[in-house]
């Protein structure tokens, strides 16, 4: 798929004011005497803010925004904002796929917990009990990891290796002693759920999550289909070189996908031995050093989750106080544990759980991630689960956070220290 050079900055603006407001996605029904008979605010942004939006994603030349809130427990309200692809201007609308970057982590952290709820998983047994990668080094530390200390980001394992074809994973310090945030241990996770279902990340997501909550929209694998609605990401705004951005995991995936289209296999089936046996293959038909080992053309746990905002925000009213619950879904003492802190260390002003972060307000904690893929894609999730109420912003520009952290703020009406991170 040909990769389109970044607009300029005149360029960009000439096309927003165009679209205007923009699209508006069509919202889920929902009982709105619920939210005004409250005595709290309700999280969707007011029609003052709206307003403004158009002009501050213009400020930080951010072309998409789709926003989505869950008031009382359902997704309440959601709306688009601006262009998938600011070259071709092509409107968000409501079938819009954003790459949700690290948002991605919670969601596979959930799929992990109903494994823990079906005892297909401990989680605090070794993880080389179930699975040890040959890319792992020798190191004894690594015999004690586990999947608590993945989804709690105490492994000490490193966010990535500089070097995947040629490094060997160990920890950079001991397991359980300090937070080091770790895409690499959430691989392995995933490859740890491949061993126990049999099944590929994408197609296990869907038998025990995607399709029971009706999340048709998410995915963490990558078709022709999927290739069409998904945003393109673009460069922040105070970019100057004329460079454009790579579309790192575009890219990727669309040399494999015609080694996938060979097969007669498609990519949401590959497990990690697919990806292995791909890879001379899919390096031939690559650009020079963008594929290096199966892990850049498989679904990846961590960071190549795809959903619409009205998919994510269907998720996140899994993390709601609520009853009665679906027999697929976790527990409510799984759920809670999700959302309670995992590991004391002294001189934190925010906590771990399984899977989300925990920030306390002057209301109570609330939960949250964020995500931030290849420098164009940043994007925000938060909730509070008491309240019943949670708020998602994804974005397709590497500005995205100087927009989702006014969203936020101005929605919530919380100025949270998360979003400095």
């Amino acid at each position: 798929m040909p990769i389109h050079p970044v607009p300029s900055r005149r360029r960009f603006m000439a096309h927003a004011a165009a679209l205007g407001a923009l699209a508006v996605l069509p919202p889920t029904e929902v009982l709105a005497a619920s939210c005004a008979g409250s005595a709290e605010r309700s999280w969707i942004p007011s029609d003052t803010f709206l307003a403004e939006l158009p002009r501050i994603m213009q400020a930080f030349a951010v072309p998409g925004v789709g926003i989505a809130v869950v008031e009382d427990g359902v997704v309440a309200w959601s709306r688009g904002f601006g262009m998938a692809n600011a070259v071709t201007a092509t409107p968000v609308d409501a079938r819009t796929v954003f790459e949700d970057a690290s948002l991605s982590k919670p969601v596979f952290a959930y799929l992990v917990m109903q494994l823990v709820d079906q005892g297909v998983i401990d989680l605090d047994r070794p993880l080389v009990e179930y699975r040890r990668p040959d890319y792992l080094g020798d190191h004894p530390w690594i015999a004690s990891i586990t999947a608590r200390d993945v989804l709690r980001h105490s492994t000490g394992l490193p966010g990535w290796r500089t070097s995947p074809a040629t490094e060997k994973l160990v920890p950079m310090v001991k397991p359980g002693t300090r937070i080091d945030y770790s895409g690499e241990a959430f691989f392995w996770l995933q490859l740890v759920v491949e061993t126990l279902t049999g099944q590929s990340l994408d197609d296990a997501m869907r038998t025990h999550l995607f399709a029971p909550a009706n999340m048709k929209d998410s995915s963490y694998a990558w078709n022709a289909e999927l290739a069409v609605r998904s945003v393109h990401g673009h460069p922040a705004h105070d970019r100057t070189d004329p460079e454009k951005p790579r579309q790192v995991i575009r890219e990727q995936w669309s040399a494999a996908q015609q080694v996938a289209d060979r097969w007669g296999k498609p990519l949401s089936a590959w497990k990690y031995e697919d990806a292995e046996r791909a890879l001379p293959d899919v390096m031939a038909l690559a650009p020079p050093g963008l594929v290096t080992w199966p892990g850049d053309i498989l679904a990846n746990a961590a960071a190549s989750l795809r959903t619409t905002v009205q998919d994510y925000a269907t998720f996140l009213t899994l993390m709601m106080a609520r009853k009665p619950r679906a027999p697929w879904e976790v527990s409510e003492a799984t759920r809670l544990a999700m959302l309670t802190p995992q590991i004391s260390l002294p001189g934190r002003w925010t906590e771990k759980g399984l899977g989300w972060n925990m920030e306390q307000t002057r209301d109570g904690p609330v939960f949250y991630h964020s995500g931030s893929n290849s420098g164009i894609f940043k994007n925000f999730a938060v909730g509070d689960a008491q309240r019943r109420r949670g708020i998602v912003v994804l974005t397709n520009s590497g500005s995205g956070s100087f927009v989702h952290q006014r969203v936020v703020r101005a929605s919530t009406g919380y100025d949270l220290l998360s979003y400095d991170l």
